[in-house]
């Protein structure tokens, strides 16, 4: 039983590392202009056999935009790869993943509504 844990514990603090890095080549390294500033790794899910990694990406910007960055995003996968490789000593490189996030804009509406409705019930109290 403490395998299972310690093998979990592990790839827990690999897909740690490698969340750091990508954000890291995100913003230092891919010079593509489809990605814009707003862009956050959200979450790293590793494969229990290290084989993929799944990289949650949120991206601050109108629909097109998103399209646009993650279009490039995807296109930019086996650089990220190679990068990753390069950066964190493993003996097999995950591949690389990225799926959209939209649970902080989810969370930015749904404060938003909770607002709204506090404000709207108080004026009915006044």
């Amino acid at each position: 039983m403490a395998k299972d844990g310690e093998k979990m514990e592990r790839t827990d603090r690999i897909a740690g590392e490698i969340q750091k890095e990508i954000s890291d080549i995100i913003r230092n390294s891919i010079k593509d202009p489809r990605i814009p500033q707003m862009v956050s790794v959200t979450g790293v899910k590793v494969t229990k056999d290290l084989r993929y990694a799944k990289v949650y990406i949120s991206i601050y910007g109108s629909d097109e935009e998103k399209k646009n960055a993650m279009t490039a995003l995807k296109g930019a996968a086996g650089f990220v790869r190679r990068e990753i490789g390069q950066r964190i000593q493993l003996r097999y490189t995950p591949e690389i993943i990225f799926e959209a996030d939209d649970s902080i804009e989810r969370g930015m509406h749904i404060s938003k509504l909770i607002e709204e409705t506090l404000h709207s019930d108080k004026e009915r109290r006044d």
